[in-house]
């Protein structure tokens, strides 16, 4: 036997091929298998929980969705698996007048009282560390600390979703996360998983329709709306209850970015919609939101040509309009990010009376679901005695023990009913405050089937497109290009242009010229639902629909404001100082945010030697982060700029965004310099001011006045996108 060498460190080698064969038994690619649950019981369907009658609850017997979506629910930890990257804000809701007609929900029926509200915005794909500018869906969950417990509307800033069953979601999130072979990408839907599953989901496309628009790249989250997605009830007092969908409309308007700041703002600031959330409660812009909501009654359930129940669907703001019943301010900044922002634990199931969830089936499946991935994330059933979680009320049960629990009980008794604390907590009477669910009648089959007033799959998508403007159309089609064009698998891009050719053969074939693929014509729509005929679907069959719908559309909703809009003044030494204080005095007082911002920071001299601070330098900042740029006349100031290649860059950057951009005299040499091209300016000794294509302009002897209130209205505009057809920017 050899000898073993002493000095040869002694190992247990197992090589490559074996540890490989060790663990090929855990590996499956799932070819030509059948789909089985946990414990090897073969799936028949897995597109519909299981409910009462079709358009029934979510039954709880259903052990292939319980199982489902527990395991999805537990995959990470600890941050959420989905919504995981976002900023909150505390504030107040006030009701304007009492809704108590309507709802018995005490904080939406006194306009004296002041309900506390903690508001957690968020994107929904990326990680923690992923960007805030991506295209995505954003959250937008709301807590309402009530005097009758917390209620929480748990949102999006888009009011419909991907899928009608909640057991799909599972699907839909491992669908758009990173490829789980490599983790790319990161926070972007542009790859062949999601595609291949949305090109496999019709019903998703009418989300799809609003995640390629504009209001997936919000300007800001104080200029986003909010959506409950869901249709819920109202029930008053008398017992009536109405079917009910909420909105949040920002005071500010809707607004978006560009594509091209939307990326570059990734990288040059990710945190950039967190900063200015933060940044403009600290400058006392509160944000503030105006809660609508449309209202339906229980004998108009099937009125319309579309389900109430289908959250792949809007109820037209021309069919209900919204009632304005409150509005929220968020005014104090978190102290301490972890303890309120990543810890606040919302659930669609913290109801208070007078609100009540309807049969949606992604509702019933978020019931269950948000609660189970509060129990993962913290390890314990104790969150909701963490500060930020905790009621305004007072809290009496029986619950005890576990990790983290603050409460202290005394006493004997953890049990009801007892006789030895007097039967105390007692149960409280419903005109006392005891949450009573509407007794709705439940009546039907036990079946894995969803109802066929579900299955239209195209009308609200065309319905969207056709209410956009020539402008949001374009964005549209470009952005659906840039999605589609990432997707390496020519059989999904056809695929998905088939769908589109269902909303309409123009966007398919715009779409379809930018990714080198023709549009199938004609072929069958996939639905992997179980679709059965029932009484619902026969009773919409005459409904109400409309083919334009304006409220969908930013563009066709502007609101001007200049109020909290951030303009950066480009400038060097030799500026003119006393144009500079009359423009910024003039800003100013519209609500505007100023920086000055140069090549370094410091201080400039101008040209009759009075100083400025520099806020911010070119490497710094850029274009991006503002919503307009002025430049002050000054020639020694302006012909050092137009020697930057930063500065160049700067305002031909602006311009290609379609910005606000203003300058006056010797300026007027820098927008030329920077190929602003196509506006018609000023002469540069004259005493005129021109305002063209958001582009203001003024004569050396123009009056500096006139000149600052015409770029304000400029500003309040927001976007020029007439340049976008009419201009050849650098």
């Amino acid at each position: 036997m050899e000898e073993k060498d002493q000095n040869k460190p002694q190992t247990n080698h197992v090589d490559e091929n074996s540890k490989n064969k060790q663990l090929e038994q855990f590996r499956e690619d799932g070819k030509d298998q059948y789909m089985t649950t946990d414990q090897g019981v073969r799936v028949n369907h897995t597109d519909d929980s299981l409910k009462a009658g079709q358009r029934g609850p979510t039954l709880m017997e259903d052990f292939h969705f319980r199982e489902k979506m527990t395991h999805f629910d537990h995959e990470r930890m600890p941050e959420r698996a989905v919504h995981a990257r976002g900023a909150g804000a505390h504030g107040y809701f006030q009701p304007y007048e009492s809704m108590a007609a309507y709802t018995k929900a005490k904080f939406l029926s006194d306009p004296s009282i002041k309900t506390p509200v903690f508001v957690r915005f968020s994107t929904v794909a990326g990680s923690r560390g992923s960007a805030d500018t991506v295209r995505d869906a954003r959250g937008f969950a709301t807590k309402f600390y009530t005097q009758e417990g917390n209620y929480d509307l748990v949102g999006n800033n888009i009011p419909v979703f991907f899928i009608h069953d909640g057991i799909k979601f599972p699907d839909l999130v491992h669908a758009v996360k990173p490829d789980p072979d490599n983790e790319i990408p990161q926070a972007s839907a542009a790859q062949d998983s999601f595609w291949d599953f949305i090109s496999l989901m019709p019903e998703s496309t009418h989300m799809i329709m609003w995640l390629l628009s504009d209001r997936a790249i919000p300007r800001s989250f104080r200029m986003m709306e909010g959506f409950g997605v869901h249709t819920f009830r109202f029930i008053n007092e008398a017992g009536k209850a109405r079917f009910v969908k909420f909105h949040w409309r920002p005071v500010l308007g809707t607004h978006s970015l560009v594509w091209d700041e939307a990326q570059k703002l990734a990288g040059k600031d990710p945190d950039w919609l967190r900063r200015d959330l933060w940044d403009a409660i600290e400058q006392g812009n509160y944000p503030e939101f105006e809660l609508c909501v449309q209202m339906v009654d229980e004998a108009d359930e099937f009125k319309f040509d579309f389900d109430l129940l289908d959250a792949t669907k809007i109820i037209p703001e021309e069919l209900v309009p919204l009632k304005p019943i409150g509005k929220m301010v968020l005014n104090r900044n978190p102290d301490n990010f972890f303890a309120e922002t990543e810890q606040v634990a919302f659930h669609p199931g913290n109801l208070v009376p007078g609100i009540d969830v309807t049969n949606d089936p992604l509702l019933q499946a978020r019931l269950f679901s948000y609660l189970d991935t509060q129990l993962n994330r913290f390890n314990s059933t104790n969150f909701s005695e963490i500060p930020i979680n905790r009621p305004v009320c007072p809290v009496h049960n029986f619950q005890q023990d576990g990790f983290m629990r603050q409460t202290i009980n005394k006493g004997k008794v953890n049990y009801w009913p007892n006789s030895l604390a007097s039967g105390c907590p007692m149960m409280a009477p419903e005109n006392m405050g005891g949450y009573v669910h509407y007794a709705e009648k439940v009546d039907g089959h036990k079946i894995r089937a969803r109802s066929k007033s579900f299955d239209d799959h195209y009308s609200q998508s065309t319905l969207f497109w056709n209410s956009l403007t020539e402008d949001e159309k374009t964005h549209l089609v470009d952005a659906a290009r840039f999605e589609l064009g990432k997707v390496k698998t020519k059989a999904v891009r056809a695929r998905q242009l088939a769908n589109f050719h269902r909303v309409d053969p123009q966007f398919a074939a715009m779409v379809a010229a930018g990714i080198g693929v023709e549009v199938p014509i004609g072929e069958d729509s996939i639905s992997t639902g179980n679709y059965v005929e029932d009484a619902a679907s026969k009773k919409m069959a005459n409904g109400q629909s409309v083919k334009d719908s304006p409220a969908v559309s930013i563009d066709r909703n502007k609101k001007e404001v200049s109020k909290s809009r951030r303009v950066a003044i480009l400038l060097e030494e030799g500026y003119d100082y006393n144009e500079v204080m009359q423009v910024k005095e003039a800003l100013e007082a519209a609500g505007v945010t100023i920086e000055i911002v140069s090549k370094f920071q410091g201080k400039r001299l101008s040209s009759t030697g009075q100083e400025i601070e520099v806020d911010k330098s070119h490497v710094t900042t850029a274009s991006i982060m503002y919503d307009a740029v002025y430049i002050p006349d000054g020639e020694k100031s302006v012909r050092k700029m137009m020697g930057m290649g930063d500065a160049l860059h700067f305002v031909s950057e602006a311009f290609k965004h379609c910005k606000a951009i203003a300058t006056s005299g010797f300026g007027i040499n820098l927008l030329e310099k920077a190929f602003v091209v196509g506006v018609n300016f000023a002469d540069k000794e004259s005493g005129k001011v021109l305002s063209h294509s958001g582009v203001v302009t003024a004569g050396a002897d123009a009056d500096a006045g006139d000149f600052a209130d015409k770029f304000i209205e400029a500003i309040k505009k927001h976007r020029h996108w007439d340049r976008e057809k009419s201009m050849t920017p650098a």
